[in-house]
């Protein structure tokens, strides 16, 4: 089943209709909402370990909040035009509406993720203010942090604290679960607050742009597709940004702009049946034929080829 919110032919899921895509058929294992019998689960949160995870995820968007943990092991996220290795200690964020995916799972990995609705920490904290409160559920800031032993070794007993909640579904258990995941993130806030000051202190104006840059694009790609507005949005030259992300990076900015527009396409054209003709209108293309030549450019195969082998 496909679910789409907003944006016709955009897929965009729903917690209550996601787990198809992130788990396994058979998932025989028993942390947190695998196997977690109905009467004890609730609403607008979800928790997992890796044992049973699909062994890619996405690309796709979800319309709720995503906290993704590694303990042992590595993985590969990829978050808008933003890519990670997960190595022991490493944690990432998402938020709705960002293209999101994960691969290359290495066979001794093992972590935690959570899922959670907007409203869900709503007696703590406002829907509309998480990501004032928590920055790295932001676009301006920094998706994923490095954790020291301590910090995350607090992070995973905050998630056996929520699993212990969830088996035991003792009076209070949905409150004391607001409370974990708060402070869970609490604990992670003070951590990344930290090291975004000396990330300030010491990185030079043309490394912080690239980063700043591939944000924005996440954030505008569909009405913004000229490296002069980005240039114009970040207060430099389109000449400067592009000779520095191609310093940086190795590809160009319009690159990026590309990259971005061709994971959107991959999400619509692997998880909905909307023709190419309208998947071309929704992306802004002049016309089907202009996207189907950008798409076999960028791929090396059509559209409907993409669709059949995904």
């Amino acid at each position: 089943m496909k679910t789409k919110l907003n944006k016709p032919g955009i897929p965009q899921y729903v917690l209550n209709d996601f787990r198809h895509l992130h788990r396994q058929e058979g998932d025989t294992s028993g942390f947190g909402y695998s196997n977690l019998d109905v009467s004890k689960r609730i609403a607008g949160i979800e928790i997992y370990s890796s044992e049973g995870l699909r062994p890619a995820v996405g690309p796709l968007k979800s319309d709720f909040y995503r906290v993704s943990i590694t303990l042992s092991g590595s993985v590969d996220v990829q978050l808008g035009l933003e890519q990670f290795k997960h190595r022991p200690g490493t944690l990432s964020f998402t938020f709705p509406g960002q293209v999101f995916s994960k691969s290359n799972i290495a066979a001794d990995t093992f972590g935690y993720y959570i899922l959670f609705n907007g409203d869900f920490l709503q007696e703590l904290i406002p829907g509309d203010m998480i990501a004032t409160e928590f920055p790295f559920f932001d676009y301006a800031g920094v998706p994923f942090i490095q954790l020291e032993p301590a910090p995350i070794a607090a992070v995973a007993d905050f998630c056996g604290k929520i699993n212990e909640e969830l088996q035991q579904h003792r009076p209070g258990c949905e409150k004391a679960i607001r409370m974990y995941l708060y402070l869970l993130l609490l604990e992670v806030k003070r951590s990344y607050l930290s090291q975004q000051l000396h990330l300030t202190a010491t990185d030079t104006r043309n490394t912080y742009l690239v980063p700043r840059f591939k944000k924005l694009v996440s954030q505008h790609f569909l009405s913004k597709k000229r490296v002069a507005d980005y240039a114009a949005l970040l207060g430099v030259t389109p000449n400067h940004l592009n000779r520095t992300v191609k310093e940086i990076t190795g590809h160009t900015a319009s690159d990026a702009i590309s990259q971005m527009l061709v994971q959107e396409a991959k999400a619509i054209l692997r998880y909905t049946d909307t023709a190419v003709s309208e998947i071309s209108f929704q992306l802004n293309f002049s016309d089907p034929a202009g996207f189907n030549r950008f798409f076999r450019e960028q791929t090396g195969q059509t559209p409907l080829a993409f669709r059949k082998n995904a």
